[in-house]
């Protein structure tokens, strides 16, 4: 073999072995840490703050007639969060699928500590399905690794939620992720795409610390009513009746039309305007 190619094949070996080296391993029992939107991973936010959110109309108007008395209805106490949600709000396990041939990982499965729904990351090249396959609360995944960064992306997720307060997300979103790992710390990075409920791309992140030792129970619901409902019961509000909504802007002294969101109010000159409607 001559020098050059053999510097050829040294190269070659060298730039697969740093991707190699470069792939981190994301398995584990990770912890939410609530030092980071706490009101989303506790409670829920508050009715009629859409504050920072780039929303169609349709969401603002759906947002405004929905009740929380949703979740004392039968068929919706034990819905899990979505996957594009559930990062958000709970602790989570992440465990490997290997290849017992090869050693290989074919699919990264998580586990959130709400509702324990698992949801599953393909590795191995496959395609994602047909529009017309069903959709489903943890949609269907493939990642693929830039360096040591997982990029992963979704669909064919079932209608969910933006905001437990009533913005939709529809069952024709996209959601891609980013899982980056740095020692003991993993952050999460979730892009949304929406056509129907969202204007421009809606971008969350969150951080979890590995929780060795942390073990993940099954999570039992069983649905019951519990207040009383006529089994004909609809929850909502109808248009314009809704008499919380000003409640948000009311207590923080924030000018009503800032709560209502919009890609406007994502933007720091936005800022400007709120001082004009404080005026």
């Amino acid at each position: 073999m001559d020098l050059k190619k053999l510097l050829f094949c040294l190269l070659i070996y060298s730039v697969m072995s740093c991707e190699v080296i470069a792939q981190v391993d994301i398995a584990g029992p990770w912890g939410t840490r609530r030092h980071e939107d706490d009101v989303e991973r506790g409670g829920g936010p508050e009715v009629g703050d859409y504050t920072g959110l780039p929303i169609t109309d349709a969401a603002r108007f759906q947002a405004d007639t929905w009740t929380a008395t949703k979740w004392s209805v039968l068929e919706h106490q034990c819905e899990p969060h979505p996957a594009d949600y559930g990062p958000s709000f709970s602790s989570m396990l992440i465990y490997r699928d290997i290849n017992e041939s090869t050693w290989q990982t074919n699919a990264y499965k998580l586990v959130m500590g709400w509702m324990t729904p698992i949801r599953t990351i393909w590795l191995d090249g496959r395609p994602h399905p047909s529009e017309y396959a069903p959709h489903t609360w943890q949609g269907f995944s493939t990642g693929v690794w830039h360096g040591d960064m997982l990029v992963v992306t979704t669909t064919h997720i079932k209608e969910g939620w933006t905001r437990r307060n009533g913005l939709q997300r529809s069952d024709q979103a996209t959601l891609t992720e980013y899982f980056m790992r740095n020692g003991n710390i993993l952050t999460w990075v979730s892009i949304i795409d929406d056509p129907i409920y969202l204007t421009e791309p809606l971008i969350r992140s969150r951080d979890f610390e590995i929780e060795l030792g942390y073990q993940m129970i099954p999570y039992d619901c069983s649905y019951r009513d519990e207040v009383g409902l006529a089994p004909d019961f609809v929850p909502h509000i109808l248009p314009g009746q809704n008499e919380y909504l000003t409640e948000f802007s009311e207590r923080y002294n924030i000018p009503f039309e800032a709560t209502r969101g919009g890609a406007e109010s994502t933007y720091p000159e936005y800022m400007n305007v709120i001082k004009e409607l404080s005026e």
